[in-house]
């Protein structure tokens, strides 16, 4: 029952993580357990059956703050679900011996991507039109491969690649990629259902995941128009990165000074990267109050010439303050 319990609370918490960055659910529960000695094709498995409950959660709650661009999620959606579907498959046929090295492989580079992804400004400017299904249908596709072999990826892929696009506001994409996971949860589940058969969920851990997510979904969907994503994004990556390198560090056997060294070098690398989002976030606000102020400036001179600002003067000056960052 301990057990359990502190699962519910990973679900929660990885649920919160998920809802503010559009990221890291399957990334963190599947990170703890394979360190509690899950096989990686059962972790994944229950994870992705747990998704499904808590990606509907999460759909629902960012629909209903107008967080989701449903073009963008047909077009993602079905790609994501045969990629996932493939990836199941993939890893359900491979030993637990080969797997684990594999999966904690990709788990440990995404996190190491959401490290210097976070690590520097976020982008603020907006190209605008829209977004070709040429980019979102191989963009899905890709994300869900990931997402199903490495236990998570569909976020980490998925919403760095929406956000540099630039053509959308930062709470679409989080609401849209949650939104869209649904699918490529439940294409994941039936392919290892297929593959591993019932005895590959753990239904225990699948239930305390969910529990912990569903009541983290509505309160996440809020949360990701306060929370500042550099922050919580390189957080979330250190984390990953550490985990995930007890894994790799036992698969290639190394033993006496390195292993210490090896963790010491990835924390240091870790603050530097906390350092670097701690300063991106103030550099932004900055940028975010003097773009806030100019526009100011100009609507003052104009009601004081009698004339009105150009609209098009006004919006440049505030659209930096609508960021990745501030969300």
């Amino acid at each position: 029952m301990r057990k359990l319990l502190v699962l519910a609370l990973v679900g929660l918490a990885a649920q919160l993580v998920d809802g503010s960055l559009g990221m890291a659910y399957g990334l963190t529960s599947s990170t703890l357990l394979l360190l509690v000695g899950v096989a990686p094709a059962a972790a994944s498995a229950s994870v992705h059956l747990a998704e499904i409950g808590t990606t509907l959660a999460a759909g629902v709650a960012h629909w209903r703050f107008g967080n989701v661009d449903w073009r963008v999620v047909t077009r993602i959606a079905l790609p994501g679900a045969i990629g996932a579907f493939a990836g199941a498959t993939l890893l359900s046929s491979i030993s637990t011996e080969s797997a684990a090295p594999w999966m904690a492989g990709i788990l440990f580079t995404l996190g190491a991507f959401l490290l210097v992804r976070f690590a520097r400004p976020l982008r603020t400017d907006r190209v605008g039109g829209r977004l070709r299904g040429r980019f979102l249908g191989p963009l899905g596709l890709v994300a869900g491969f990931v997402d199903a072999t490495g236990g998570g990826g569909w976020g980490p892929v998925a919403t760095p690649a929406l956000l540099v696009s630039g053509r959308m506001e930062p709470r679409k994409v989080i609401g849209s990629v949650d939104t869209a996971e649904f699918v490529v949860a439940g294409a994941a589940s039936v392919g290892f259902l297929i593959g591993l058969g019932t005895e590959g969920f753990l239904l225990p851990i699948v239930g305390a995941l969910l529990v912990g997510g569903l009541i983290a979904a509505p309160l996440a969907a809020w949360l990701v128009r306060i929370v500042p994503a550099q922050l919580l994004g390189a957080a979330v990556g250190g984390v990953i990165v550490l985990t995930n390198a007890r894994t790799l560090i036992r698969a290639a056997e190394l033993d006496g000074p390195v292993p210490p060294v090896l963790y010491v070098l990835l924390a240091a690398g870790w603050v530097a990267a906390l350092v670097l989002a701690v300063r991106a976030l103030r550099r932004t606000r900055r940028d975010q109050t003097a773009a806030a102020a100019a526009a100011a400036a100009i609507a003052a001179a104009a009601a004081t010439a009698g004339v009105s600002p150009a609209p098009e003067v006004v919006s440049a000056g505030l659209s930096s303050a609508d960021t990745p960052a501030a969300h």
